[in-house]
């Protein structure tokens, strides 16, 4: 988009999280900055009462003797507290750190103990007990806050009390943190080994935004409504909700449990949308749940999505509609496609994302043809969440090109590499797995395998850790067949097995939501979902759903053999992450026997 590197960290040059934050209370002080639900009652919290409070938690921690350079973990849901507590640990020039909710006491001994936190701040009585669980090997771990009112021992302090303290001075410790200190640690989820640190600095962050605001430049951005639901651990609603909520004026609405989204969309009304694709997925299985009750309606609406998936194409291409076109999607659009997106809570979307994982063709088209204007972003936590994405100019299959400023391009084997003032500082005292991936020439290294179109757009093949070769020495991608048999509505999850086989086979859990409504629509009632897994007609589906999938694919890529399971796979389990990645190796030792039964 015309801008290089260069020119973004001139723009940025001396930025930090909390410069934006004091420009953002002093520039809009009675705006709305974070809402959430207590109860059956909304609440919300201006910037200057944000303000107010990081000031005064920043002073409390100052008291406690946490400075320049600490560190200080977060293990909290979504809730303003969170944005707080990281803006405060940055006024004091210190580095917070946020845990996955999930972690065991194990995993927060690791990361609490790598990153040399001295402050821990949880929100609830489980999180404190594995904190204390964790508490004997974290030798420089001096306070725990607890956000909730809980019994606690004595080297516990309660939240509330160091909000009483007094404020730090906003416009003094807004610069005492400096572009070049860690504004976090991401940690990644650990699939291939111990967690890594990933360090990024404010002048990561700053980069990452203003190329952000360049991507967006097509619309306005300040002020627009979102929902925060995906863990605050992880660098996409990090980068999305908080350093961009910041920078932008965001009012974000915090939800606790990312499976309660869909009930917040209606009510909030979101203006940007980040979500994983198994979210997107699970929002078009429960439409087609409904429609399913009435196959007049739902072939009506598929004639709709016909007609939107023709506009969408035109505004994809940047062109009018076709005259003709004109009537037909006016009236779906008033009849069909906007009551859908009114009832799903996204008719007031400027902008929505897909990202984390790769997203089904059918998802992806479903949507843009329900007049949503998704896209597809590609990133990694070392690129501080964004690598390439088009917002409006989308081209299905892909990812988009190279961000405002980012330099993108393959290695000989087609590892994706880029380079840029988004690009980590290394991982925290780990300098070995460090040089695995970032070269003299200040080359990222992704992992992943590419290939770019004549337009520039790049399409991700897969992991190059990831890819199977089967027994004859063929390099198949399963994400790619994972994503074709996932557009099955019965198939909620997919993973396909085959190195080292003859043949590719896949693990396939039914989606919770389709199957009962599928099943009671063809007159089978009253069975659980591991009943429905082995229920003849539904196994006779599932069957027909392969059998599409394979069309798209080579002889030797296709399906032979598949296991159908009813135990739903959650995130932050043996099987997904917390933003719903397969966990290969968490699969294949869960469900050995059954993968060991499909090459019997």
């Amino acid at each position: 988009m015309g801008v290089t590197s260069e020119e973004l960290t001139t723009q940025t040059a001396g930025r930090t999280v909390p410069l934006a934050f004091r420009d953002r209370v002093r520039a809009h002080p009675d705006a709305v900055a974070l809402r959430w639900l207590d109860g059956t009652a909304w609440k919300e919290r201006t910037w200057a009462d944000y303000g107010d409070q990081a000031a005064r938690l920043a002073g409390s921690l100052a008291d406690l003797g946490v400075g320049h350079g600490d560190r200080v973990v977060l293990m909290m849901r979504n809730r303003p507290e969170f944005h707080v507590a990281d803006v405060a640990s940055m006024l004091v020039g210190a580095t917070p750190v946020s845990i996955y909710n999930s972690s065991s006491a194990e995993q927060v001994a690791f990361i609490a103990g790598n990153c040399g936190a001295r402050v821990a701040i949880v929100e609830d009585a489980a999180f404190l007990a594995t904190l204390l669980e964790a508490r004997p090997r974290l030798p420089d771990l001096r306070y725990i806050v607890v956000i909730e009112e809980v019994e606690h021992g004595p080297d516990v302090m309660p939240w509330s009390e160091l909000l009483q303290r007094g404020p730090v001075d906003l416009d003094e410790a807004a610069s005492v943190a400096q572009p070049t200190d860690l504004a976090t640690v991401i940690y990644t989820s650990g699939t291939t080994g111990p967690p890594k640190g990933v360090m990024i600095d404010h002048a990561n962050i700053a980069w990452t935004v203003q190329c952000l605001r360049v991507a967006l430049a097509d619309i306005d951005v300040i002020g627009r409504r979102l929902v925060s639901y995906l863990p605050m651990a992880h660098i996409a609603e990090r980068m999305t909700s908080h350093y961009q909520g910041i920078e932008f004026g965001y009012e974000v609405t915090t939800c606790p449990e990312a499976g309660a989204v869909a009930s917040y969309l209606p009510q909030v009304r979101p203006e940007v949308l980040f979500a994983v694709p198994r979210v997107w997925e699970k929002m078009e299985a429960g439409v087609r749940a409904v429609l399913a009750s009435d196959p007049d309606k739902a072939a009506e609406f598929e004639r709709a999505l016909e007609i939107g998936a023709k506009a969408a194409a035109c505004r994809a291409d940047g062109t009018e509609l076709p005259s003709e076109l004109v009537p037909p999607y006016e009236l779906v659009e008033r009849e069909a496609l906007g009551p859908v997106r009114a009832l799903l809570g996204l008719d007031q979307l400027v902008t929505a994302i897909s990202g984390a994982a790769p997203i089904s063709a059918g998802v992806f088209g479903f949507f843009r043809a329900l007049g949503v204007p998704l896209s597809e972003i590609y990133g990694l936590s070392e690129t501080s969440g964004p690598m390439t994405w088009e917002p409006f100019r989308v081209r299905p299959g892909t990812v988009g090109p190279a961000i405002p400023g980012q330099e993108v391009r393959l290695a000989e084997d087609g590892e994706v590499l880029c380079r840029g003032g988004n690009i980590f500082r290394g991982y925290l005292d780990d300098p070995v797995r460090t040089a695995e991936v970032l070269d003299p020439d200040g080359w990222f290294h992704t992992g992943d395998i590419g290939e770019f179109d004549d337009a520039g757009f790049l399409r991700i093949v897969d992991r190059k850790k990831e890819l199977i070769i089967t027994a004859g020495g063929k390099n198949i991608s399963p994400a790619n067949l994972e994503a074709a048999l996932k557009a099955h509505p019965l198939i909620g999850q997919a993973m396909a097995i085959g190195d080292g086989k003859p043949y590719i086979s896949a693990l396939l859990v039914l989606d919770p939501e389709v199957a009962p409504v599928w099943a009671a629509g063809h007159g089978i009632d009253g069975l659980t979902l591991v009943e429905l897994a082995s229920h003849p007609e539904v196994i006779e589906e599932i069957e027909r759903g392969v059998a599409t999938a394979n069309e798209q694919f080579s002889k030797v890529e296709r399906i032979k053999r598949f296991v159908v399971l009813g135990n739903e796979w959650m995130p932050d389990s043996e099987e997904l992450t917390p933003t719903m990645k397969l966990k290969r190796r968490g699969v294949h030792a869960k469900y050995a026997t059954e993968i060991a039964s499909l090459y019997d």
